[in-house]
């Protein structure tokens, strides 16, 4: 990805560079959506697999934590039944 938009030779601001939004994806997961579909860096077609990706991996990683968290409660339970006896 160039650092200047393809229809005009003008700088691409820096929350726009490819860096940017990616770091944005990395702390904030899905809400850099829209600051990915505002960037003229990236075509349509790029930014809907960008957008699928991130929404696919979101719900993966919300399954995980769901599961993480059912796992973390059972074991509490068992501490907690075995401190009882």
């Amino acid at each position: 990805m160039d650092q200047f938009s393809s229809s005009e030779k003008k700088p691409v601001k820096w929350y726009f560079k490819t860096g940017s939004i990616l770091t944005a994806f990395l702390c904030v997961g899905p809400f850099a959506l829209p600051l990915l579909w505002l960037s003229p860096v990236f075509t349509r077609r790029m930014k809907i697999l960008l957008s699928v990706l991130m929404i696919l991996i979101s719900i993966y990683l919300w399954i995980a934590i769901g599961s993480s968290l059912k796992t973390i409660a059972q074991y509490y339970e068992l501490l907690s039944e075995m401190s009882k006896s």
